[in-house]
């Protein structure tokens, strides 16, 4: 099965090439890293491994954040160890080599054994931690043969991937025998992970990495922005993060009437794809708003307009500027984002229906009164009732904090479950 995948695998690239071009020419995507991905092995990250290696995979910057505790620890754990983190995306690259080093931070490979080989040859790594739900065949196969234990953790099975993995139920179990220990988010994922193959001896419940994410540092951005807001009198700030397509028409449709009652009011608005910055900002201007773009951005009011973060790993600690956050990806059906970041802040945070995606953690919320989830049709409503109820806003604050205090935990209980996996394989 192996050798057909990796043929229908390579056809699939060939097929969509045109697209992946023009996204190079077009908007830079995928350029970064084009020769790691191919399997060339960066000469500081190969001549630096002169001691026992461990792996950890991170997509994103989701992941990239979630698991940076979990890194920290390994390095205490095993100083004998180089820990090196590899990422998919440029946004995830540029995120780990500030939080890791460069030196300790690549590409991702794509999952032909041709591209793969080079990185376990020159890594050798003991242990392999897979950051959610990455299950490249290829790589979990080679990985293992190599002797390399496996770990895949912060798991998740969202309700949009779980029939797609059904689909592969003939195959699936096959990939994930390669894996020595999964570790859960929820009880519902340990479920899936079991019906979809994963040896159930083999499936734990280690709980949510990203509950346990302190607030960033801010930024030199955040304090500027606090002090023109605070002396420009600049009241109500609508954070507005990682927005998706078809979504800031929306939002700023109900930020113009938050203006008509508060004319100084400011929308701080971050799409979630770079690509994306210039058509937004084109948007914010076409309906009329006065724009203000984070990368020029030098220190004028932004009172009565929209402040446009234009910048990468500013939105997390941005939230903390809020009267009110919303979180993007679920007013339309892309199944949502993180609300975990705006709640670190103890900020009223409201989102769409659409959160499959995180589904576990916006349901315990509801349960606890500590986000708001609306239709389309009533966000510019509950915008302003929010704004409005200072006692409202205090008390979905106030719960988003002890709610996420609740859940705690989840990093001590993955890096027990690793260090004992590392154990075995010593053994």
């Amino acid at each position: 099965m192996y050798w057909l995948y990796s043929a229908l695998l390579g056809l699939l690239l060939l097929m969509t090439l045109p697209y992946w071009l023009l996204q190079m020419m077009r908007h830079g995507k995928y350029r970064a890293g084009l020769r790691q991905r191919l399997g060339c092995v960066p000469p500081n990250l190969a001549a630096s491994q002169d001691k026992p290696t461990i792996w950890l995979h991170a997509v994103s910057v989701g992941e990239v954040v979630a698991s940076s505790a979990v890194v920290e620890a390994l390095q205490q754990k095993f100083p004998n160890h180089s820990v090196v983190v590899s990422t998919t995306t440029a946004t995830g690259q540029k995120l780990a080599a500030q939080r890791f080093g460069a030196e300790n931070v690549f590409y991702f490979p794509l999952d032909f054994a041709f591209a793969i080989r080079p990185y376990l040859a020159a890594l050798r790594p003991g242990l392999v931690v897979v950051a959610e739900t990455e299950f490249w065949p290829n790589f979990l196969r080679l990985a293992r043969r190599s002797g390399a234990r496996i770990a895949v953790i912060n798991c998740r099975i969202s309700d949009r991937s779980f029939p797609g993995y059904q689909r592969f139920h003939f195959w699936l179990p096959a990939v994930l025998d390669n894996v020595d220990l999964f570790l859960a988010q929820t009880e519902e994922d340990r479920r899936r992970l079991i019906e979809i193959g994963a040896p159930g001896p083999r499936v734990s419940i280690g709980g949510n990495l990203k509950f346990d994410v302190a607030p960033p540092m801010p930024p030199a951005i955040v304090g500027s922005l606090r002090e023109s807001l605070s002396q420009s009198g600049a009241r109500p700030v609508l954070v507005c993060g990682s927005t998706l397509e078809d979504e800031e028409g929306s939002l700023l449709s109900a930020f113009h009437n938050i203006l008509a009652n508060h004319p100084k009011a400011t929308m701080i608005l971050a799409p979630r794809h770079p690509e994306r910055f210039a058509r937004v900002g084109e948007l914010v201007e076409s309906l009329g708003f006065r724009l203000w773009r984070r990368s020029l951005w030098s220190g004028e009011s932004v009172a009565g307009g929209v402040l446009l973060v234009d910048t990468i790993g500013e939105l997390a600690a941005l939230y903390s500027l809020a009267t009110v956050a919303f979180v993007g990806g679920s007013l339309v059906p892309r199944g949502g984002h993180n609300i975990l970041e705006p709640a670190l802040h103890g900020v009223p945070v409201v989102i769409g229906n659409h959160y499959e995606n995180f589904r576990d953690i916006v349901d315990y919320f509801r349960s606890r009164n500590a986000v708001r989830v609306v239709g389309l049709a009533e966000l510019p409503l509950v915008f302003m009732e929010l704004i409005d109820s200072p006692e409202e806003r205090e008390t979905l604050g106030r719960n988003a904090l002890a709610a996420l205090d609740s859940q705690r935990g989840a990093t001590a209980r993955t890096v027990g479950a690793l260090v004992q996996l590392m154990g075995k394989g010593s053994a």
